[in-house]
């Protein structure tokens, strides 16, 4: 799979895939204020609709990685597609918001397995620095979807009411999954599948002291991303009062910021090593972190500290989140289902679970959302460290961690 045209077209495939994970998850959010309404309930409630959303896309992925190695990709990939689009159809006619959340937590439960199968496909296929360059350009490629989502949610409920978000969800989901099961090959051949028992699987993966430390930094970032995505909405429509178009606009800035980190992360593993990206990315997050966190400890909540520290932020991000990733799966080529399913089941277990906490927590101002982005950048401290105890010191960069 090293040829150019059958990378284009893994990525074409993993994109979509992804896509409809990531536009369920930021979609909504200009609709923020409409869905309150219509449900009678508080804006600041409405991120229990993300949490209700990640924490079973998080736990699923435990389920659909192991069950991918015995049985293959495609049909795990196929399967999850139509369960979400169960969950879909659900919060597009739920009239009450007990059954919306339940309908989110059945969309997450099945794309649970476009989130596991993501990250396992490249490992199929790659290996080295080119399963790191395939993992970058992937990256850069998928976060068009949240680029797009919010523009796009903000438009249709201005247009035509907040409903017709997941109207469009469910139609990308059918689309998706008729392509998956015409276009695309399995990518893990019968002989390399294998029947070992799950928590076997789990324990060889999870024993790995590497493993550990890339899985915190992949959790710890990731937190922070979701953090400031469920807050974002209810701090510039619920606080500062702004309109669906505007907060739809302002959501996306920091997307370009994940796209040129992802870019630079292959360029500075390629030129120095994945250590310097990784330390790079860890600066980034720490500083974008602090951007937001100075003005919440006066009280202050505007947008340009918001959006412009969490674009930092998010260039950290997209640095580590290759670097990572690659680091995390390439020991595991028997393994991958195990390992994919590891790193997106912890992802967006613990995003789901700090996404409760800030939902938790009053959102007059932008200091909850600062503090627990800077407190997930101290976990990425911890978890590089745990990479590198007692490794030789980078060729290029020392690792002032």
């Amino acid at each position: 799979m090293s040829a150019s045209f059958p990378l284009v077209r893994l990525t074409f495939l993993i994109a979509i895939l992804t896509a409809v994970g990531q536009m369920t998850q930021t979609m909504y959010v200009p609709s923020i204020g409409h869905m309150a309404k219509d449900f009678l309930v508080t804006p600041a409630s409405l991120q229990a609709v993300m949490a209700c959303y990640l924490i079973p896309y998080g736990l699923s992925q435990f389920i659909y990685g192991p069950l991918s190695d015995r049985l293959g990709r495609k049909p795990i990939i196929v399967s999850g597609l139509a369960i979400y689009i169960i969950g879909t159809l659900i919060t597009l006619f739920a009239q009450d918001y007990s059954l919306f959340l339940f309908g989110s937590f059945v969309q997450g439960a099945g794309i649970g397995s476009g989130g596991a199968m993501s990250r396992v496909l490249t490992r199929d296929c790659f290996e080295g620095k080119e399963l790191h360059k395939a993992n970058s350009l992937i990256s850069m490629c998928v976060m068009f979807s949240p680029l797009m989502a919010p523009l796009l949610g903000g438009f249709l409920t201005e247009m035509f009411g907040w409903r017709t978000s997941y109207l469009f969800l469910a139609l990308f989901g059918f689309a998706v999954v008729i392509t998956m099961m015409t276009s695309m090959k399995e990518t893990l051949p019968k002989t390399k599948r294998h029947a070992e028992p799950v928590t076997e699987s789990y324990k060889f993966v999870l024993s790995d002291r590497r493993f550990q430390g890339f899985l915190l930094c992949l959790v710890a970032t990731f937190a922070g991303v979701a953090v400031f995505e469920a807050a974002a909405g209810v701090l510039l429509a619920g606080t500062l009062g702004l309109p669906a178009t505007i907060v739809s606009l302002l959501f996306i800035m920091p997307i370009p910021g994940y796209l040129a980190g992802a870019g630079l992360s292959s360029m500075l593993t390629m030129k120095w090593s994945e250590k310097t990206a990784l330390v790079v990315g860890l600066y980034a997050i720490v500083i974008g972190a602090l951007i937001v966190l100075i003005p919440g400890l006066f009280g202050y909540t505007n947008a340009v500290s918001l959006v412009g520290g969490a674009t930092v932020y998010f260039l950290g991000a997209g640095i580590l989140f290759p670097a990572a990733t690659t680091g995390a799966v390439s020991p595991f080529p028997r393994h991958a289902g195990t390992a994919g399913a590891t790193l997106g089941g912890m992802q967006n277990l613990g995003a789901g679970l700090a996404t409760m906490v800030a939902s938790m927590l009053p959102t007059t101002d932008q200091l909850p959302v600062g503090g627990i982005m800077l407190a997930m950048s101290l976990l990425v401290v911890v978890g590089l460290k745990r990479v590198y105890r007692n490794s030789p010191p980078a060729d290029n960069l020392p690792m002032a961690v």
